[in-house]
């Protein structure tokens, strides 16, 4: 029953994050949820509750190690062995061209992007060995900017996010023998406000007509993929990029 299992979410206050963190309560987890700004969980928290699941949102800034093996060891006190981490912080910067992009938000996105992703996802193999592993996982947010490019608005995003699908590829590959799955959800534009963060709130609408299905995505559907992932219907399932992207 996965009413027992922890799941770690992180960035899981808003946008996807938290439909994730939702989608994944109402399915009988446990989450604990690592944000930069726990109090912005409140109504994640709530729904989880009204699910019948237990959640739990801490301060976490995933270029941090320090705050990421507090993160860990506090979910596992409280619930218990560690069965899957969500890897879905991330952030944009600002859009517009490469050229012009100050190179410290080029250093900080990859930091969070790529770099915090690998880091949650080291600490989850350590958690994971503290136990017998078959049936552990990991999901990493992607984008579909990892094979669009993105030019003209976030080109260092977009590589970030291309690194996070070659770092799937190749953990999940190297943890197979062990029972360990590891894959990936790249969504294409979803109405978040991650748009109006980056500067550029009408970008959902910009992008629609581009999209093969006429629309933007919408937050639970990119968290059905999540929770598919993690659930054992997903048991023969490792190395795979999930595109969620409306043909995009």
């Amino acid at each position: 029953m996965s009413s027992s299992r922890l799941v770690i979410v992180t960035g899981g206050s808003r946008g996807i994050g938290a439909a994730i963190a939702v989608g994944l309560a109402r399915a009988g987890y446990r989450i604990a949820i690592g944000c930069r700004h726990p109090g912005e969980a409140g109504a994640v928290l709530s729904d989880a509750a009204q699910a019948g699941s237990e959640a739990v949102a801490m301060p976490l800034d995933v270029a941090s190690e320090a705050d990421i093996r507090r993160v860990f060891d506090e979910a596992e006190m409280r619930y218990g062995a560690l069965h899957a981490l969500v890897n879905n912080a991330g952030i944009t910067g600002p859009l517009g061209r490469f050229a012009d992009l100050d190179p410290a938000w080029m250093r900080r996105v990859a930091e969070v992007n790529l770099t915090g992703t690998m880091l949650c996802a080291q600490a989850a193999l350590r958690c994971f060995g503290r136990a017998d592993a078959r049936g552990r996982s990991i999901v990493n947010i992607s984008s579909i900017a990892a094979h669009t490019g993105s030019p003209g608005e976030y080109v260092h995003y977009a590589a970030s996010k291309a690194g996070v699908e070659a770092f799937t590829l190749g953990l999940a590959r190297e943890v197979a023998p062990l029972g360990i799955r590891v894959n990936a959800v790249a969504p294409g534009t979803v109405n978040t406000g991650i748009h109006a963060l980056a500067g550029d709130p009408g970008r959902p609408a910009r992008v629609a007509p581009r999209v093969p299905m006429g629309r933007v995505g919408e937050p639970d559907e990119i968290a059905a993929a999540v929770t598919w992932l993690v659930s054992d219907a997903a048991s023969y399932c490792t190395g795979a990029v999930l595109r969620a992207s409306g043909g995009l």
